[in-house]
């Protein structure tokens, strides 16, 4: 294989999921971009990327939308000369029976024409292993976790195999034990097929990227990323390293935007504020009824002498009673405001800005107007620095809800 071709392709299903992703290609040593939706080949590959990562808004929305925007984004990377496609999703999954990962898979296995894939949404770093074909979180069944009780989408259902049937047009099977060496051979009779293989270790990571590395096709969460970079990685010529990427000047004030009501981020606020952190708690019901504004949280963040957190998370209490306002009304006027709010920031001076919440950081990314990102070093597994290339004075670090430690706000305060 040459040098600097593109090895792997990765669409993922949100913009946090995206960043989550290039962190671990960037981890195994491939020069890595990533873009918020298709972008301009010629513009990206003067920046000579080993691997790509695109970024959608597709978790949430409907199935057909959903296979529509990956199969562009797909085709995309393939005229690109990817070598090898990887689909991202959550390593909690999707455990709706009308989502979007079967779909999707189906779609992508009859793009590229694959008689077969994995559905690994193992994340053993963050507590996410699947065993026998279970998803467990910190070694809870999902459906016995704290996941159950998400806000918006409740996860009541641990068995990939049974997620996978209620979505997908193909058999799913479990490989347990030595299977991974026969599978594909005994399911030869089968048009198409997912397998899901029990990954609790990095070392079975590595075996997963050995035995199904070769397929056009795969896909899970962002752990089995690291070790397919260093698979196809070793095929280059030279030894690797990995990219040095770019550091935040020490010392700069922050400005935090917290939307994610997941149980996570809720406790990292909880932690910043016990620690005396600055922060304003963005209401929604006041925002709807004229009791707070946006012209106030613009000049508090005008007027803070260093770090400032905004946030919108709220317990569950708070967010059924945001319901009853209208889910999408609430989350759509949160979005737009972070975005906004972001924007009003930078403009501000502001060089560091941290998101939590998938939905969140994707608003803001769109309000900056930034396509298109190096990556820089990780401040927790899976969240990294990142750097616009239109707006290289930003440093942008944007999370997953439930990523991080109870203490994620004051480690990136802190460094």
């Amino acid at each position: 294989m040459k040098r600097n071709t593109l090895l792997i392709g990765c669409i993922a299903d949100d913009f946090t999921g995206g960043s989550d992703a290039a962190s671990f290609l960037r981890k195994a040593g491939l020069k890595t971009v990533l873009l918020n939706g298709v972008g301009d080949w010629e513009g990206v590959k003067a920046l000579r990327p080993e691997a790509v990562v695109i970024a959608l808004k597709s978790r949430s929305i409907p199935a057909e939308l959903a296979v529509s925007q990956t199969l562009k984004a797909a085709k995309w990377l393939l005229e690109c000369g990817a070598a090898h496609l990887y689909f991202k999703y959550c390593s909690t999954f999707d455990s709706t029976p009308k989502g979007n990962i079967g779909p999707v898979t189906d779609a992508l296995m009859e793009l590229t024409e694959s008689k077969c894939t994995v559905v690994c949404p193992s994340l053993p770093v963050n507590g996410r292993t699947v065993k026998d074909g279970i998803l467990y979180v910190n070694g809870t069944p999902l459906a016995e976790s704290h996941m159950r009780n998400h806000p918006i989408n409740p996860m009541t259902q641990s068995d990939i195999s049974v997620l996978m049937a209620a979505q997908s047009r193909y058999p799913c099977f479990i490989l347990q034990g030595n299977q991974m060496e026969w599978i594909q051979e005994e399911l030869a009779g089968e048009k198409r097929f997912t397998m899901v293989p029990s990954y609790s270790t990095d070392a079975d990571g590595a075996r997963i990227a050995e035995k199904f590395g070769h397929l056009p096709l795969l896909t899970g969460g962002s752990g089995l990323l690291e070790h397919l970079g260093r698979l196809y990685g070793s095929n280059q010529c030279e030894a690797r390293e990995p990219s040095a990427g770019q550091a935040a000047p020490k010392g700069l004030p922050r400005l935090l935007l917290a939307g994610s009501c997941s149980a996570m981020t809720r406790k990292q606020v909880e932690t910043y504020l016990a620690q005396g952190g600055n922060a304003i708690r963005i209401e929604p019901d006041k925002l709807l009824s004229g009791m707070q504004t946006e012209k106030e949280l613009r000049q508090a963040i005008r007027l803070a002498d260093g770090d400032i957190l905004l946030y919108s998370t709220a317990d569950s209490k708070r967010v059924r009673a945001y319901q009853r306002m209208g889910s999408e009304r609430v989350s759509a006027l949160l979005e737009a405001l972070m975005g906004r709010l972001a924007v009003y920031g930078r403009d501000c001076g502001y060089q560091r800005i941290v998101v939590a919440g998938g939905e969140t950081s994707g608003a803001v990314i769109r309000e900056l107007k930034t396509g298109a990102f190096q990556i820089g070093a990780d401040v927790a597994p899976g969240v990294p620095e990142l750097w616009p290339i239109n707006q290289p004075e930003l440093a942008l670090v944007l999370k997953s809800g439930n990523f991080g430690d109870e203490t994620f706000f004051l480690h990136v305060l802190a460094n």
